[in-house]
C-alpha cells in the first residue's frame, strides 16, 4: 500500500551547485514562511560553521505542502568528505533531486551520489540549475549528465528520468530549456508525478529504521527515520536491534514523537507509514539501529558508509602552554568525545593507541577532520594532532594507497603550470576540454599528492581556479612523494615576541606570530623557503645603550603578519611537528622542543 499524502525526497548535488539554496525557494513557495517574513539565505545551514564557511556540513530534515501533500525534503551535504552524511540518509528516501549546474555539468561529488542513488534503485529528477548564468552550457550538460547515468549502470526507467531547468537564485523553475519559468510549481509537480509514494502495511507491527539521530538538552537523544511499515503511537513498546551487532536488544517505551512541518519539529499523538519522524525514549539508540513492535522483532539491514581514507593522531596537549586556555584538556575528556562523534559521524573511525593520551582517527578527509577539530575547540577542548596521513592497505603483500578523481577548472593560459605541478605530484590527466577562456582538467592523483596543494593551486591561478576532488579506488604505491615544501623558523627561547626581536627574524622568512605574543621555546614562528630549519629568537630585546633607548623599536617596521587558518596549519605541518590546538589559539610546534636533542637527531637522521 502507498501513502499518497506524502513524498519523501533528497536533495544531492556537488559542492555549490545550489542545492540550499533550491530548498530555500522551495520552503518559500510552499507556504513554510509567512507572506511578509524575512527569510535569510541558506535557511538550511542553521551550524555556525556552516554559515561562517558558506558550506552544507550537516543533512537537516524539512517539510512542505503542496496539494494536500506532505513533501518531506533532506538537504545533504555537497562537499565529499561528509559523504557519508548523503549515505545514510539516502535510505529514509524514494526518490532525490540530482541538482547540477549549468555551466560546470557533473563534478566528482555529482558522480559519488548519483552511484548512491541507483544503487538503491531512488526515481531521480535532474535539476538543471543556475540556467541564467551567461555562460551556461544546458544542451552539453544534459548529455553529460546521461552519459553519467549509462557509465554508472542506470536503467531504463532511470534513464527516462525528467529535466527540470531552474535558478534556485531567482526561484524559478520549468520543464523547458529555452523557458526560465515563474515560480517552482513545475519542480513541485515534477515531484508528485514522478516520485513514488513510500509503501509499507500500515497494518502490520512498526518497523523503523534509524538513519540519523539528535541530541537535545530536554528530551536526550531523538532518533530520525522512515516508518517503513505500521502506525506509532506515544507510550508505545519498542525493541531496539543492530544488524551489524547480534547481540543489542534494548526495550524502550516511546515518550514524545515529533513531526517536521517546515523547519520545525511538531509534537504529533501518532504518526503513519511513509512519514519522517523523530522519537525520544532511548539514550542507546545509535544510527543504523531498528526500532520494531516488541512483538514481531525484525532487524533491518543498514547502507555501508564508505571507509575513511586519511588519518590523524589526537592526543593530550603537552606544550609549556597547556592547560591555560581549554576547559577540557584530560585524555579521559578527549577519549569521551571523540567516541561520542563516531557515534554520530559513521565516516569517522577512533581507536586506541598504545599510549594511553593518544587516539588515532579515520576521516575521509583533511576537511573532515579540521571540521571536527574546529568543533572541539568551540566546546572548549585543548590537544594537539600529528600530520596528516593517508590509510594504506596491504593486499597480497602488497602497499595500495587511495586515488582521488580530481576535477580543475582554471583559465587557459593557467593550464600548462597546473598540470605541471600536479605532475610532480604523480597526478595522472585523464582528460582535458576547454570551455571558452577556461580549461576543465581531470586527473587522477594519490590523496597525499592534495596535502597542501590547495594554496599552491590558488597562487598558480591567481584566485581564479576551482578544484575538487572525490575518492575514486585504492591503487598499488606510486613511489615517495615530497610532503613540504617549506621550513620552519623556530622560537630560540620562551617568553614574548618583541617588535626587534621579530624585525630581525622577518629576513629569514615569513612570521605567523605578532609582537606581544607568547612563544615557547621549539615553537613555529614562521616559514623560510631556505632547506634547513632555522631557529630565530623573537624575544630577544634592544637594550639600552649610551646613544640610543631601547624606545627607538618604534622606529622598526615589520612585514604585514597574516595568521594561517586551521586547514592552512594542517597543510603547513611536517612529519616532526604537531598543531596545538585550544579554544583560543592555534600554535605550530616541533614534537621535541628542545634544541640541543632535535639537532642531535636531524644529524644522525642525515648520517644514515
Amino acid at each position: 500500500m502507498e501513502n499518497q499524502k506524502i513524498r519523501n525526497i533528497a536533495i544531492i548535488a556537488h559542492v555549490d551547485h545550489g542545492k540550499t539554496s533550491l530548498v530555500n525557494e522551495m520552503l518559500k513557495q510552499g507556504g513554510v514562511f509567512r507572506e511578509n517574513q524575512i527569510v535569510e539565505d541558506r535557511v538550511m545551514d542553521s551550524n555556525d560553521l556552516e554559515r561562517e564557511r558558506g558550506i552544507t556540513i550537516f543533512s537537516k530534515n524539512a517539510s512542505l505542502f503542496y496539494k494536500n501533500t506532505k513533501i518531506n525534503v533532506v538537504d545533504t551535504p555537497g562537499h565529499a568528505d561528509f559523504g557519508g552524511e548523503v549515505e545514510r540518509v539516502l535510505k529514509m528516501v524514494d526518490g532525490v533531486l540530482l541538482v547540477v549546474d549549468a555551466y560546470e555539468g557533473p563534478m566528482p561529488q555529482t558522480r559519488f551520489v548519483l552511484e548512491k542513488a541507483i544503487t538503491l534503485n531512488l526515481n531521480i529528477i535532474v535539476v538543471i540549475n543556475k540556467i541564467d548564468r551567461k555562460d551556461s552550457r544546458i544542451t552539453e550538460v544534459c548529455d553529460e549528465v546521461l552519459e553519467l547515468f549509462i557509465e554508472l549502470g542506470a536503467t531504463n526507467e532511470q534513464l527516462n528520468s525528467p529535466f527540470v531547468y531552474a535558478s534556485a537564485k531567482n526561484g524559478t523553475a520549468s520543464l523547458s530549456a529555452t523557458e526560465t519559468g515563474e515560480n517552482m510549481i513545475p519542480l513541485f509537480d515534477t515531484v508528485l508525478n514522478h516520485i513514488s509514494a513510500p509503501s509499507g502495511d500500515e497494518n502490520k507491527p512498526f518497523r523503523m529504521l534509524v538513519s540519523s539521530t539528535e541530541q537535545n538538552d530536554f528530551l536526550g537523544k531523538l532518533a530520525v527515520g522512515k516508518i517503513e511499515q505500521g502506525k506509532l503511537n506515544i507510550n508505545d513498546n519498542l525493541i531496539i536491534t543492530n544488524y551489524f551487532d547480534s547481540d543489542k536488544k534494548i526495550n524502550f517505551k516511546v515518550q514524545s514523537l515529533f513531526e517536521f512541518q517546515g523547519l520545525k519539529r511538531v509534537q504529533v499523538e501518532t504518526a503513519d507509514v511513509g512519514d519522517i519522524i523523530c522519537i525520544a525514549g532511548a539514550k542507546d539508540m545509535t544510527i543504523g539501529d531498528t526500532l520494531s513492535d516488541k512483538n514481531e522483532v525484525v532487524t533491518l539491514p543498514f547502507v555501508k558508509i564508505s571507509e575513511p581514507n586519511v588519518e590523524m593522531t589526537f592526543m593530550v596537549n603537552t606544550s609549556p602552554l597547556a592547560g591555560k586556555e581549554g576547559k577540557y584538556c584530560t585524555s579521559r575528556h578527549l577519549k569521551e568525545r571523540l567516541f561520542k562523534e563516531a557515534v554520530k559521524d559513521l565516516s569517522l573511525r577512533v581507536f586506541e593507541t598504545d599510549k594511553a593520551d593518544s587516539f588515532r582517527v579515520l576521516g575521509r578527509g583533511e576537511m573532515h577532520l579540521s571540521i571536527l577539530m574546529e568543533n572541539l575547540r568551540r566546546e572548549g577542548y585543548e590537544f594537539q594532532v600529528s600530520m596528516t596521513k593517508v590509510v594504506y592497505k596491504i593486499i597480497d603483500g602488497k602497499t595500495f594507497e587511495p586515488i582521488e578523481k580530481l576535477v580543475v577548472d582554471v583559465p587557459s593560459d593557467k593550464a600548462g603550470n597546473v598540470i605541471s605541478v600536479l605532475g610532480a605530484r604523480k597526478a595522472e590527466m585523464t582528460n582535458m576540454n576547454s570551455l571558452g577562456t577556461r580549461t576543465k582538467i581531470e586527473f587522477l592523483i594519490p590523496a597525499r599528492g592534495l596535502f597542501g596543494y590547495k594554496n599552491q593551486f590558488l597562487t598558480d591561478t591567481n584566485g581564479e581556479g576551482i578544484m575538487s576532488s572525490v575518492f575514486y579506488e585504492y591503487q598499488e604505491f606510486k613511489g615517495n612523494l615530497s610532503r613540504k615544501n617549506t621550513r620552519s623558523l623556530i622560537a630560540f627561547e620562551s617568553g614574548n615576541a618583541v617588535q626587534y626581536g621579530l624585525f630581525n627574524s622577518q629576513e629569514h622568512g615569513r612570521l605567523i606570530v605578532f609582537a606581544g605574543e607568547t612563544v615557547y621555546a621549539g615553537m613555529i614562528v614562521g616559514f623560510t623557503n631556505k632547506p634547513d630549519d632555522i631557529v630565530v629568537n623573537v624575544c630577544k630585546t634592544k637594550h639600552l645603550t649610551n646613544t640610543r633607548s631601547s624606545a627607538s623599536d618604534e622606529a622598526l617596521r615589520l612585514e604585514p603578519i597574516q595568521k594561517p587558518s586551521l586547514e592552512q596549519m594542517l597543510d603547513l605541518i611536517g612529519e616532526d611537528e604537531l598543531l596545538e590546538v585550544t579554544p583560543k589559539t592555534l600554535r605550530l610546534r616541533k614534537i621535541i622542543l628542545d634544541h640541543t636533542i632535535r639537532g642531535r637527531m636531524n644529524f644522525r637522521k642525515k648520517k644514515n
